[in-house]
């Protein structure tokens, strides 16, 4: 015995669970500060940005990285943040503040020291040769 014997019965069923699933609510989702994908690549951002000012022999690849920004806004749409959301998050002091914590404890593991550029410029180089994020986010002259 068939529970839905011809078609019109098949479309009701999947009209049935399409609104069923649609009245649900969406997952919530996690606040952005807590988005790793979004925050290890703004991490890395900022590791570049730093590596670029600090070192004279590393330059930053401006257009590309520019490119990468809007791509991580389109990623953070496509997970369901609204664009005020990520307004909200970029604005935010105190997620600006650890991000750049987060950076600044992952260049003081790696050797960084502040005023000395070749320490500067020796992370740059091996964030080069990992082809790392960072790495992407740099050209050496």
């Amino acid at each position: 015995m068939k529970i839905f014997p011809n078609r019109r019965g098949r479309i009701a069923a999947a009209l049935a669970a399409t609104i069923t699933l649609t009245a649900m609510p969406a997952a919530a989702l996690e606040p952005l500060s807590q988005e790793r994908y979004i925050n290890d690549r703004l991490i890395a951002a900022r590791i570049a940005d730093r590596i670029r000012r600090e070192c004279p022999s590393i330059d930053g690849r401006i257009v590309y990285a520019y490119s990468q920004a809007r791509a991580l806004m389109k990623y953070a749409r496509k997970q369901g943040y609204t664009q005020a959301q990520i307004e909200a998050f970029l604005d935010s002091k105190p997620d600006r503040k650890r991000i750049y914590a987060v950076a600044d404890d992952y260049m003081a593991r790696n050797g960084v020291k502040s005023g000395d550029a070749e320490s500067y410029c020796r992370l740059g180089r091996e964030e080069i040769a990992k082809k790392t994020v960072t790495g992407s986010l740099l050209s050496a002259r």
